[in-house]
């Protein structure tokens, strides 16, 4: 199934509007759009239509001796107000149920950093790059940043919410469409901005039970090591800064690595099971030569099992 999901042609040049929220901000959206071409249309038509009836002809064409209107002043100032106050009223009450989650809310924790999501459910599991939620019931998510200030948002739900470092922000959707949403960073921050992305799944009840129990991966476990290690890091976002063709992003390529002696900031190394998983739990400890210290820490996010799993798929990569 493709992270991205098509547009829908009625929406003209929106993404498809796959929450419950969704038409309400799109009509707010383009009742503001289309106001703005009315009056656009108007002032731009009118100073064309005047400038071309009233355009001087000759020497002998006199300035009127009006110099104001009251009503006409009143009017193009009265107007124009009324219409910023309902378009106020309208914005205001799509804030305000954006803003207010139902109290029979699923609740799931966010947390933004250089360059992936985290998810964090109730029932004690994280996953990263990939959150799961049941179709038909509202889902609340309380959002946070480790670093710097990211942006959450799903373009087809119609939500976006900062995540700031040392603050808690929320924000609550409903989708009764199950499927794959995609999910994107708009706050720029640093030089993997635009690879911080993420889907979101939308399961019906069985499924999404299915799912949790899973702890994200259902039906994982019974894949060989290396095969769930691949999946790892896709999800987890390793292939953000890790290539797999030799290709030099923010930290070296898998490609050949394993086995490899490099040189880091704590000497000559050689990469073997220790020393991957140093580097997955305490990123800082033994930077190699040549790559900023940029990689967070998957400590609390990765299991042991995910360890020995992107290992296996590490030795796989000749």
């Amino acid at each position: 199934m493709s992270l991205f999901v098509p547009i829908n042609v009625d929406s003209f040049w929106m993404p498809r509007a796959s929450s419950t929220i969704a038409k309400q901000v799109d009509d707010g959206y383009y009742l503001v759009y289309w106001v703005s071409l009315a009056l656009f249309v108007l002032v731009v038509g009118g100073m064309t239509y005047f400038s071309v009836k009233y355009r001087r002809r000759s020497d002998r064409d006199k300035t009127s001796d009006i110099d104001h209107s009251t009503k006409l002043e009143i009017g193009w100032s009265v107007i124009p107000l009324l219409i910023v106050i309902g378009l106020f009223v309208v914005g205001l009450k799509g804030y305000l149920r954006g803003q207010v989650a139902p109290s029979e809310s699923y609740e799931i924790n966010v947390t933004g950093k250089k360059w992936l999501w985290t998810f964090t459910y109730p029932q004690g599991f994280t996953t990263t790059g990939e959150m799961a939620v049941p179709a038909g019931r509202p889902t609340k998510l309380v959002i946070s940043a480790e670093d710097v200030l990211h942006s959450f948002f799903i373009p087809e739900f119609r939500v976006k919410q900062d995540a700031v470092p040392g603050q808690y922000t929320t924000l609550w959707f409903q989708s009764d469409q199950p499927g794959e949403y995609a999910l994107l960073c708009t706050e720029y921050c640093g030089t993997s901005h635009s690879d911080m992305i993420g889907k979101v799944l939308v399961l019906e009840d069985t499924k999404f039970q299915e799912w949790i129990e899973g702890e994200g991966d259902p039906g994982g476990s019974a894949k060989p090591p290396a095969e769930q290690g691949e999946r790892k890091y896709k999800s987890a976002g390793c292939n953000t800064c890790h290539s797999l063709d030799g290709t030099k992003i923010q930290g070296p390529s898998f490609k050949g690595l394993w086995g490899r002696v490099e040189k880091t900031s704590a000497g000559e190394v050689t990469v073997d099971e220790n020393y991957v998983r140093e580097s997955i739990l305490n990123p800082g400890a033994k930077i190699v030569d040549g790559y900023p210290n940029v990689m967070p820490t998957f400590q609390g996010v990765l299991k042991d099992k995910d360890i020995d799993n992107l290992i296996a798929y590490i030795k796989t990569l000749k």
